[in-house]
């Protein structure tokens, strides 16, 4: 009888609808998935993703972030991240600079997915930039996280071509649909190392 791995545990962070964190979701629902979903957390209550997370069953749990320090806030995050088992962290369109001392806390084990192909437009409006810089190409990135904004190790990417006449909320549209691929494989690649 063949021996099978223990799926590893990931919680998941938004601060939207997290599209992201349901493409994450649907892969941990595999049979042969690599991951499964230990919590959901958002630094806002009312996030579209909570909403979609509760309806699922899925565990959650939210604090306000914008009412409280980022040291109290990141310390109740932590908390449900430890009391959930959680063993890795996916960024899943969570709005939040991390302070350093937390990602020392999860040191190689937060990983983001970054809409732009890094290291070219670290933060935010990256579609716009791309297509105001004359690229011809844009996509996505996913990285560990590390205290440097947008600056960890690249995992993987995906190319999404520019087209003419395009609009960043065209190109977003494109990209997303390339995150919503890239993101659970190589999460299921990196958890599995």
């Amino acid at each position: 009888m063949p021996l099978t791995m223990a799926k590893r545990r990931l919680a998941i962070l938004l601060s939207g609808r997290g599209s992201n964190m349901q493409a994450l979701v649907a892969a941990a629902q595999a049979p042969s998935a690599a991951f499964e979903i230990a919590l959901i957390a958002s630094d806002k209550p009312d996030a579209p993703g909570i909403g979609w997370a509760t309806e699922q069953g899925l565990p959650t749990f939210t604090h306000a972030g914008a009412t409280t320090a980022k040291a109290e806030h990141e310390a109740a995050i932590d908390t449900a991240l430890q009391a959930a088992g959680a063993e890795f962290v996916a960024l899943a369109g969570y709005m939040r600079i991390l302070s350093g001392d937390f990602v020392a806390r999860w040191a190689g084990r937060i990983l983001n997915i970054h809409p732009s192909l890094l290291p070219k437009y670290k933060g935010l409006n990256t579609h716009a930039r791309a297509i105001d810089a004359g690229d011809k190409v844009a996509g996505c990135s996913v990285h560990i996280v590390t205290e440097a904004l947008d600056a960890g190790e690249v995992l993987g990417r995906a190319v999404v071509p520019i087209l003419p006449g395009d609009t960043a909320e065209a190109l977003a549209a494109r990209v997303l649909v390339a995150e919503h691929r890239l993101y659970p494989r190589l999460v299921s690649e990196y958890v599995t190392r």
